[in-house]
């Protein structure tokens, strides 16, 4: 980057060329007052407090939004331009209403926030006569249940404005009237918590002074402590800092991290009160004698001691890990299986896999990834040769095409579609393929609608397009892939005309698509459930990939593959084993070499056969006595299957009908309800740890506060039990040993994370792997040269046509699909336990379009029973145009209403995933009740 050289306060100084007055000076400790001025928005200039006087100018300048040009003399501190600067501070003061900071009792040294602190820099008083010029005091606006609104407070800095439009593009927030009378509001003059706001706290976060603030700030700004950690939510591991005041979490902020750049969503800003829920478990518990488990039984608002009693953690943990021990020796190693947790930390999930293969004895170990993205993971292996993403998520700042398909990123992974959002602004073209129409689709080019189940029909048909136009990559496939020829001779069948009467998109817009897509200067693909939870998931993302290399748009900046993962640690936990037929760093219990290592470094024979999915860990809980492999202990961590599983009935059922379930969670979860013994562990907020985000980045979060009562570090329970089951494991640090645990980690997946030491995590905070050395600053885009295949080639696999297992008829002509919701998340075991979010949505409902809920004889808001052949639900109907024509859309957060009782076991042949996106449902009105 070019130099420029110029004078600044007598000095002569060289910076970049195009950086601003203002960066120059902060970053030479040269401070300017400003107020509308924020990292990461664009300058906007309005305040006119950063002003400073340039040689030979008439007028001051904005230092926010002007760059020095060679051999010009700036002053910050000269006469005339401290004298302007000043006189706008005692302006903006005169100006607020005397009562207006009431909310900020605390802060008698800066009632006006930045302003007030300014004003201190500069010894800036208002003068009397000024002081008359007060404006009105208005009322305040409480309305939404996570922000209060102050105007009192507002100085018009237009801060907010831009962290509503130009950061979260939610374009909510405005200036509107004229004059004197000019002031923020949300939508068209609405209250807030009436406004179409969705709570993302960006505005909040912006705000100098105080006029938008959290709620649980008001009357008292001051904080004990702040603590740095990782959002324990979705998966894009967006950094956070905690607020602590009294030993309590009393506010987010988002941090400067590589994946949020500061930005959060209403669950990393508003849902961290969970931890603080009275619901929390605080002591460990054993079933009572006689007290049967009954599925039926799972509702919120029951009381434990009805089926539990309280027990010392010395007999709850000797039952937990007897019963196991006592199944393993009268049934053998494969009667037992452990669900571990994508929701903890990456050293958790490493110690619990080793716990099963070693103390169990066999490979039955899995977790919630075989829900979400096993389909992505079994196809990227096979295909690329790895199972995690090629680009990370901000590198749509560098794709001019973006493709999002099956995935509704605005509610699941929110912070991560603003990156998606910014990327339209500038010119991107976003294309939404997805058979619902979602928030996204209003940023995008193009909206590919298309009928539910026939990913593989619109895939193959754009893989056609670009074939037979001869839009093909000739180079990349000749260097880089292998069964190039046989491949596109599988796809004569499948032209844009044969494929529109199935996936219901004509075929001109198909080939306008494939067009674009390949001819792009760099495209980019991001996938969701919506492609993954299906019976050929495994196909959908083979076609993902013919996609990305029939192009050659892969292994550069702005392209490649993105399977946008689900929860805060699901790349962690994945990476770390929890995987029944993987040992860390995804190496196969079948390879021979990598069975032998294992044996050796944990010093015991291991099972070299793969264990049971969870799916298949249910069914063999219901297997006859008679089956040698039926399945009779468990010990599941931060999982809810009950909730969580495909035809819930069933699940329950298998779950009740194990010998002995330990659960170990910080909540009594549906799950909790049919277990022997419960153990209470630790929230995110009260442990230190490492988690892996989508991106591949390692992150490390710190404990704020203390878990309640006696409830204890999953890390220790974990080394607590196996010490039981007669494991010698010497794990005697801080922190009940997570350096060491981490570092033994880092051993056993030396290819991946080899180079990030515990060390270099707490001084860096986030290192994307792969990182094989300390020097290695790790590779955010890979497979830029070659693929880590057998042969370093990408592997292309042609698909056909597989119709769902369940197809709608006369008595279930609807189609089901499940997802989460933007406030609530997974289970809802967290969120619906944070004040905010379930006072945002209390409530479980269904979506339908207008023209359904018509031909129903139905409204928005009246009750439903939807039904398949499996269970049946009732809840609250919402239209939403969105839903396609003849399918209903249902959040699965909510056990009053829990969709996975809809929902069926049909698996993906090859990745052992359910299909829930898709099964045949049937609709009615419901009498109140």
């Amino acid at each position: 980057m070019s130099q420029v050289e110029f004078t600044l306060n007598g000095q002569s100084v060289q910076a970049p060329a195009g950086k601003s007055i203002f960066n120059i000076a902060k970053d030479l400790g040269i401070a300017i007052p400003h107020l509308c001025h924020k990292e990461g928005m664009t300058p906007d200039g309005n305040c006119r407090a950063c002003v400073v006087e340039i040689d030979g100018e008439r007028v001051l300048a904005p230092s926010c939004c002007r760059s020095p040009m060679p051999g010009m003399q700036v002053q910050t501190d000269s006469e005339r331009a401290v004298k302007s600067q000043k006189l706008v501070l005692e302006m903006l003061l005169a100006d607020l209403p005397e009562q207006g900071y009431k909310w900020l009792d605390d802060r008698a040294d800066a009632p006006h926030g930045e302003l007030s602190q300014w004003a201190e820099h500069h010894a800036v008083q208002v003068r009397p006569q000024l002081a008359e010029l007060r404006r009105e005091a208005v009322p305040a606006d409480v309305s939404h249940p996570a922000m209060a609104v102050n105007l009192d407070a507002c100085i018009q800095c237009n801060r907010c404005e831009r962290a509503c439009r130009d950061v979260q593009v939610n374009g909510v927030i405005g200036l509107a009237f004229r004059g004197s009378h000019t002031q923020v509001v949300f939508d068209l003059d609405d209250a807030m918590g009436e406004s179409s706001c969705v709570a993302c706290g960006e505005c909040v976060q912006a705000c100098p002074t105080g006029a938008l603030m959290p709620k649980t700030h008001m009357g008292a700004q001051s904080v004990d402590r702040q603590v740095d950690s990782v959002c324990p939510f979705c998966g894009v591991g967006c950094q956070i800092t905690y607020n602590v005041r009294d030993e309590k979490i009393i506010s987010v902020q988002g941090r400067d991290g590589p994946a949020n750049d500061s930005r959060l969503c209403v669950k990393g800003r508003f849902g961290f009160d969970y931890v603080h829920s009275p619901e929390r478990l605080t002591v460990p518990l054993i079933r009572k004698a006689g007290v049967p488990k009954d599925p039926a039984l799972l509702a919120r608002g029951l009381d434990w001691r009805d089926v539990f009693r309280e027990a010392t953690w010395e007999e709850a943990l000797q039952m937990a890990a007897g019963g196991w021990v006592d199944l393993r020796e009268r049934f053998g190693p494969k009667s037992l299986a452990g669900f571990g947790s994508a929701k903890g930390s990456n050293e958790e999930a490493y110690l619990f896999q080793k716990l099963v293969r070693t103390g169990f004895g066999s490979n039955n170990v899995d977790h919630c990834t075989r829900l979400c993205h096993a389909s992505s993971v079994a196809a990227l292996l096979e295909g690329v040769g790895s199972g995690a993403v090629s680009n990370p998520v901000r590198d749509v700042e560098h794709a001019d095409f973006i493709l999002v398909i099956g995935s509704n990123p605005t509610s699941n992974h929110p912070v991560a579609a603003t990156w998606m959002k910014n990327a339209a602004q500038r010119g991107a073209r976003i294309v939404l393929a997805d058979p619902r129409i979602t928030d996204i689709g209003r940023h995008a080019w193009r909206t590919l609608q298309f009928k539910p189940d026939t990913d593989v029909a619109l895939l193959n048909a754009m893989l056609h397009v670009i074939v037979y136009e001869n839009l093909c990559n000739e180079v990349f496939l000749r260097e880089r892939a292998d069964h190039v020829a046989e491949f596109k001779a599988h796809l004569h069948a499948f032209s844009p005309e044969a494929m529109a009467p199935i996936c219901g998109i004509d075929a001109a817009t198909i080939r306008e698509v494939a067009r674009a897509y390949a001819t792009s200067s760099a495209a980019m693909i991001l996938w969701g459930m919506g492609v993954s939870q299906h019976v050929h998931g495994t196909d959908n993302v083979r076609c993902l990939i013919a996609l990305a290399s029939l192009t050659g748009q892969i292994g550069r900046p702005g392209t490649g593959l993105h399977p946008l993962r689900g929860q805060n640690n699901v790349q962690g936990a994945s990476d770390a084993g929890l995987i029944p037929m993987m040992y860390p760093n995804y190496q196969r219990v079948t390879d021979t070499a990598a069975h032998a290592w294992f044996e050796d470094f944990w010093g015991q024979a291991l099972d070299a056969t793969p264990g049971y999915t969870v799916v298949e860990i249910m069914h063999k809980a219901l297997a006859p006595d008679s089956d040698p492999h039926k399945v009779r202990g468990m010990y599941i961590m931060g999982e809810n299957p009950a909730m969580s599983d495909p035809d819930l009935n069933h699940a329950r059922h298998a779950l009740a009908s194990l010998s002995h379930l330990v659960v170990q969670d910080i909540f009594m979860t549906e799950t909790a309800w049919l277990a022997d013994v419960v153990l209470p562990a630790s929230a995110w907020p009260e442990k230190t740890g490492s988690v892996s985000n989508t991106d591949r980045m390692v992150q490390l979060g710190l404990q704020a506060i203390q878990p309640p009562g006696q409830a204890r570090a999953d890390l220790a329970i974990i080394q607590d039990l196996a010490a039981r089951m007669g494991l010698q494991w010497a794990y005697a640090g801080p922190d009940h040993g997570v350096a060491e645990v981490f570092e033994e980690m880092r051993q056993a997946m030396a290819q991946a994370i080899g180079g990030i030491s515990w060390e270099r995590l707490q001084r860096e905070s986030s290192v994307t792997y792969p990182c094989l050395s300390a020097d290695d600053p790790g590779q955010a885009i890979v497979f830029g040269t070659e693929f880590p295949t057998p042969d370093g080639r990408v592997q292309l696999h042609p698909v056909d046509l597989v119709l769902a297992a369940e197809q709608p008829d006369a008595d279930y002509p609807f189609v089901l699909i499940t997802g989460r919701q933007l406030e609530h998340w997974h289970t809802g075991s967290m969120t619906r336990r944070a004040q905010v979010l379930d006072a945002l949505e209390p409530a479980a409902t269904a979506s339908l379009c207008g023209a359904d809920l018509l031909r129903l004889g139905l409204a928005a808001g009246d009750r439903i029973s939807v039904r398949s052949r499996r269970g049946q639900v009732h809840l609250q109907v919402r239209q939403d145009d969105g839903t396609p024509l003849g399918a209903v859309f249902i959040p699965f957060a909510y056990v009053e209403a829990a969709a996975n009782v809809l929902t069926h076991a049909a698996l993906d042949p090859v990745a052992k995933i359910p299909e829930f996106k898709y099964c045949a449902v049937q609709i009615e009105a419901a009498a109140l009740r």
